[in-house]
């Protein structure tokens, strides 16, 4: 998959002959929504989208009326409706990689006093479908759905050395529209990390993202060519770079071995 929405590039004229304007803005206006927002209003949507706000006045209606948000008329705002919830309950539920991995999860976490998440792509994200953390960690939980940025951690970065040199272009190239004069340590990042993925099977970043949290990760391919994401780390004071290394990245690697070999079967 080449493209932010996950279409083949060579199917790009087929998709420009397919694609629905009003249901891609629609999407788009769910999508501005993000974990902790409660209700945003129409000005607050445009701002995020980009989108028109006689556009969104009707949008919004029609998602309302769908079932996917619901308005305040006290705040003359909205948020996400129960429609939202079921669609991706039914996705998480369904999702075969999450039941094979979450009991090694679990047992990975409890072993390694890690936090261990399972990730997929979403547009220039990365977005948690599971995760583990044992009970004293408090700082560094995450719940499904959150997201974290792919330019800079080590699940972005393991999920882009198991890109093609194509796609991995691809999205350096917005990743350089995106961030303007930090895109020069974006990308070495990037390059050390395919270097260290070809060396030791794993991707890393020593407080890259949040100065305080160190963390390892390593790609998982499935054989219908979707790339998931498994991660282990913390906060950087009670897991040094050492112990990630030496002991969390050869039972990480394993698990997503022994993850990869069991999801032939499905």
């Amino acid at each position: 998959m080449n493209t932010l929405t996950g279409m083949p590039r060579d199917k790009k004229d087929e998709v420009d002959r397919k694609f629905v304007e009003a249901l891609a803005r629609g999407l788009d206006i769910l999508r501005a929504f993000n974990p902790g927002d409660g209700f945003l209003g129409n000005q607050e949507i445009a701002q995020r989208t980009g989108l028109a706000k006689s556009s969104i006045s009707r949008l919004t209606y029609t998602l309302t009326s769908l079932g996917y948000l619901t308005y305040s008329k006290r705040l003359e705002k909205y948020q996400l409706g129960a429609g939202v919830l079921a669609l991706g309950y039914a996705f998480v539920s369904n999702l075969a990689i999450r039941q094979v991995a979450n009991p090694l999860m679990k047992e990975l976490s409890i072993a390694t006093g890690t936090s261990v998440g399972l990730a997929d792509r979403d547009r220039l994200d990365m977005i948690y479908v599971d995760h583990c953390a044992p009970k004293d960690i408090v700082t560094f939980k995450k719940e499904i759905g959150d997201k974290i940025p792919m330019a800079n951690t080590a699940s972005g970065r393991a999920y882009l050395v198991a890109l093609s040199q194509e796609e991995r272009d691809f999205f350096m190239g917005h990743f350089k529209e995106k961030f303007g004069d930090k895109f020069e340590a974006i990308k070495a990042g990037v390059d050390q990390a395919l270097e260290n993925y070809e060396k030791f099977g794993y991707c890393y970043s020593w407080g890259d993202w949040e100065p305080d949290t160190t963390a390892i990760a390593v790609p998982l391919k499935l054989s219908q060519g979707q790339i998931y994401v498994l991660n282990a780390g913390g906060p950087a004071f009670r897991l040094s770079q050492e112990f990630l290394s030496g002991e969390v990245a050869p039972q990480l690697k394993s698990m997503v071995r022994n993850i990869e070999a069991t999801l032939i079967r499905f």
